[in-house]
């Protein structure tokens, strides 16, 4: 059976052809679970015919500690009349989220895509060997001319893997808030329209829109080297707030959230996995409602005068649990 299904006139057909052909023909040797499980003794079940096969494409990993080290950019269509489309072409800080340069055309080309980003770099004063462009895989951004354009400025160049947008999770993102603002149209009037509705939303953004990834503060904060004035003075409202008011903060002096001192792009999983070993191995074994509880109880802390009565609480539970679950 073995001979007959790599015999010149069947080397190239999968067993359930093979299996209907004899069949058609008369002829029943076995069932083609059968021609697999012969296959399968000499490791011959894979594609039978010879392809071409590629490596796998390395993983991206990139790091940024200050802003103008690394930047994403990615190109949006947006909807115009008539089913028109006009094209937004983005590049964003990954470290600040703040949009350096911004773009809206009629077509997708590498010419403007290569204008965009020169003008972006020479606006921001991008030195040589200072900067990291990443982009996902399209047209534009694997064009000789923008390659060309990077090398000359001193540029590192980066892609995401293919059809893996998580790659370029940060301009993702930055799509969806903003095709999920209220005032977002269904389509645009023109591309006059276009280009003023995205002006004032990049001023937004970029001004006003406090970011959950920064700490709530503003992506120009960051970008201008402004995190640590604003965090200050942040500091000084809680101070005040918690000396008129000491009973309302029973953890303590409140603080301000902490910038991340670093942004990564696929951050490596030996680093990660040391960040969360000691708060992800000691609830590997717990169900997700106990672990929950748990870290409720290691994290809120209680004053000395309610200690005891949270721990002469702690017994009755436990009798509570005993009898409402007695057959276990």
């Amino acid at each position: 059976m073995r001979a007959k299904l790599n015999s010149e006139r069947f080397c190239d057909c999968a067993p359930r052809e093979v299996y209907g052909t004899l069949l058609d023909e008369g002829v029943y040797h076995c069932h083609w679970r059968t021609m697999y499980r012969i296959l399968e003794e000499h490791d011959e079940v894979r594609e039978r015919r010879d392809q071409c096969r590629r490596p796998a494409a390395p993983r991206p990993t990139l790091e940024a500690t200050g802003p103008n080290q690394l930047w994403s950019w990615d190109i949006a269509r947006l909807k115009g009349p008539n089913g028109t489309q006009y094209y937004l072409y983005v590049i964003i800080d990954v470290f600040s989220r703040y949009v350096v340069g911004w773009m809206i055309a009629q077509r997708e080309s590498a010419e403007l895509a290569e204008q965009l980003i020169s003008e972006t770099c020479a606006k921001q004063g991008i030195e040589l060997d200072q900067l990291t462009l990443h982009a996902d895989r399209g047209s534009a951004m694997r064009s000789k001319t923008v390659a060309q354009l990077l090398i000359d400025l001193g540029i590192a160049k980066s892609h995401s893997r293919p059809y893996t947008p998580a790659d370029n999770a940060f301009s993702e993102a930055h799509f969806k808030t903003l095709k999920y603002r209220l005032d977002y149209p269904d389509e645009f009037e023109g591309e006059c329209h276009a280009r003023q509705w995205a002006r004032d939303f990049f001023g937004w953004y970029n001004q006003e829109h406090h970011h959950t990834g920064l700490a709530l503060m503003t992506p120009a904060m960051v970008h201008y080297g402004q995190a640590e004035t604003v965090r200050e003075k942040r500091q000084e409202v809680l101070d005040a707030a918690h000396a008129a008011h000491p009973e309302r903060f029973v953890g303590g002096r409140p603080t301000p959230p902490q910038l991340p001192e670093e942004v990564w792009i696929n951050q490596p999983k030996k680093a990660h996995e040391e960040a969360s070993h000691s708060v992800g191995s000691a609830t590997s074994d717990v169900e997700p409602e106990a672990s929950t509880r748990s870290t409720n109880l290691v994290l809120v802390s209680l004053d000395e005068s309610e200690q005891p009565a949270r721990m002469k609480e702690a017994p009755d539970q436990a009798e509570r649990m005993s009898i409402s679950h007695s057959k276990l």
